[in-house]
């Protein structure tokens, strides 16, 4: 038996694209357009983002419904230093945002002038990116609903 330890050059690769199919490319596709769509799942409940098969049945899912623009924070933790790999350079919460019409809540980032100002149930709206290429990033982020006085 040998000491010597046997190693090679190995470059690891994926040589296919992976299409987003029809159901993530139409929601990403509405985003590029400043639309936002769920799934209504077997259960009637509609699913933000979509889903290609309902969790519950395993089934295929089709039903869009369109969701609002504005929805309510449901949980949240504030990020006080963000990091180099944070898409912010500010302080943020990452917050479950449930959009109206919609029935599940996402992860996403709402942006504040103050943690104290985050809580659950702030209604908060989304901010489009400026420039939207069809990729959840299209949503920059949320921001609490300014009330007019």
């Amino acid at each position: 038996m040998s000491d010597e330890i046997l190693s090679a050059e190995f470059e690891l690769g994926f040589t296919y694209t992976r299409s987003p199919g029809p159901v993530i490319g139409k929601f990403l596709a509405a985003l590029q357009q400043r639309r936002l769509y769920g799934i209504r799942g077997s259960d009637g409940r509609v699913l933000f983002p979509p889903t290609e098969y309902d969790p519950l049945t395993g089934a295929d899912l089709r039903d869009y419904a369109p969701v609002a623009e504005e929805g309510a924070v449901v949980a949240w933790t504030w990020v006080r230093t963000p990091r180099r790999h944070h898409l912010l350079r500010q302080p943020f919460a990452w917050a479950l945002v449930k959009l109206d019409g919609a029935d599940t809540p996402f992860l996403h980032m709402v942006v504040s002038d103050s943690e104290a100002d985050i809580h659950a149930g702030l209604r908060v709206s989304v901010r489009w990116a400026d420039e939207r290429r069809g990729a959840i990033t299209d949503i920059a982020w949320f921001e609490p609903v300014r009330k007019e006085a």
